[in-house]
């Protein structure tokens, strides 16, 4: 059962960042299989790693754009793109430690930011992106 199912409500309407959104939706959901399917820690471990590179990737990318077409609202939504991977790396070194495993409220907070950033922080930037040509 998936976490997330890709609708067009995610969508931000250039075709590169929804290939990426879509990518991570794959892979948070991945991620939630694994742990419900009781794989060993090591398993989840590599996909947490491959999960989190991949958002920072991502948020590269969109701050790419923001940065070529100088997009208004960039700071603020770097921010939040800052603020997410600081919680994200405190999680990850917690579960690499075994301080904490991975629970479905961790869970729940990834998808739940996931959804909100996109439907609410991204979807701001596509029309603005839209007008500079990309598509």
């Amino acid at each position: 059962m998936a976490l997330i199912n890709w609708d067009e409500s995610l969508s931000v309407n250039i075709i590169e960042i929804d290939s990426q959104h879509k990518q991570l939706v794959a892979m948070l959901n991945n991620l939630h299989e694994a742990m419900l399917e009781g794989k060993s820690r090591e398993v989840l471990g590599k996909i947490i790693i491959s999960l989190f590179g991949y958002a920072r990737e991502h948020f590269a990318t969109e701050e790419k754009y923001f940065e070529r077409y100088q997009y208004p609202e960039a700071e603020p939504h770097k921010k939040e793109h800052a603020l997410f991977v600081q919680k994200v790396n405190k999680f990850k070194e917690d579960f690499e430690q075994g301080r904490i495993g991975l629970s479905i409220e961790v869970m729940d907070f990834l998808s739940q930011w996931l959804k909100q950033h996109i439907k609410q922080v991204d979807k701001r930037f596509g029309p603005f992106l839209k007008s500079k040509g990309l598509a």
